[in-house]
């Protein structure tokens, strides 16, 4: 079967979410920051989800001149009902909000357990409930969750959060194969250790729960097992997260782009 004419032009056609909607969660800052500027840049119109408002205006400020705009939208994503709510009409998904907490398992509280996996598993899945309605009835629509290597393997003292994530590679696929046939995709970006926040603050953790510093862990913990010796930069995140919303990856669904350095190639 002769692929569509369409398909064939030499030249890679850019990425245009002009009249679209896209939501981000965690937007305020690190990788859901990057993501909401990258589809702002690329003419959408981004619903900016945070319980961090100052950090919301900071970045709507930030996406001023830009071909489509953001919109801040304060949400504690442990609202699960006004979470799916927050989430009808849109076009496109980032399921990006994460949490970490570095405690050995017998430690670890169970209030945090809970609140991680709610944060991290069971509000992507209100979200994408309440997407898929809009996406289905236009036959187009694109979620990206924002896994992690750790949705692939394990660290110790991450229970929450790996289990978390290897739950949401779960979901993904299971919303690949159930959107398929309406023209939806989902996809898990998997990146290794990034420059955000949340690492800063894994670096102080890990030098808790292994009694070295900082800078050893980075080196001996965090990038052990990398084969490019540096964190990702929030940015090149993003730039995978654009590619799965782009017309050239119409095809790519129920998968998970690794961007991890080698860690896996091990």
């Amino acid at each position: 079967m002769t692929a569509p004419r369409a398909l064939l032009a030499p030249h890679a056609r850019p990425l245009d979410l002009g009249g679209r909607t896209a939501l981000v969660t965690g937007a305020a800052g690190g990788i859901g920051r990057a993501c909401a500027l990258r589809l702002a840049a690329a003419g959408a119109k981004v619903r900016a989800v945070d319980r961090d408002a100052a950090g919301l205006e900071a970045l709507a400020d930030r996406a001023h001149g830009l071909a489509g705009a953001v919109e801040p939208h304060v949400l504690d994503l442990t609202d699960l009902d006004a979470a799916e709510l927050a989430a009808a009409g849109t076009d496109v998904l980032v399921n990006n909000a994460g949490i970490q907490l570095v405690r050995p398992i017998e430690e670890f509280p169970p209030d945090v357990f809970h609140t991680v996996l709610t944060v991290m598993l069971e509000a992507p899945f209100r979200l994408i409930r309440g997407a898929l309605p809009h996406m289905y009835g236009q036959g187009w629509g694109r979620i990206v969750n924002v896994s992690s290597v750790h949705g692939l393997r394990a660290s110790a003292y991450k229970s929450a959060y790996v289990a978390a994530k290897h739950g949401l590679e779960g979901l993904s696929k299971t919303t690949a194969l159930e959107g398929a046939p309406h023209g939806v995709t989902s996809n898990c970006v998997n990146p290794a250790y990034v420059r955000t926040p949340l690492v800063e603050k894994q670096l102080a953790d890990q030098a808790q729960a292994h009694g070295i510093s900082e800078e050893r862990v980075l080196a001996e913990v965090l990038l052990k097992d990398s084969a490019v010796k540096r964190l990702i930069e929030p940015e090149e995140v993003a730039e995978a997260v654009a590619y799965l919303c782009g017309p050239q990856a119409s095809f790519v669904t129920g998968t998970s782009l690794v961007l991890d350095g080698g860690w896996t190639a091990h």
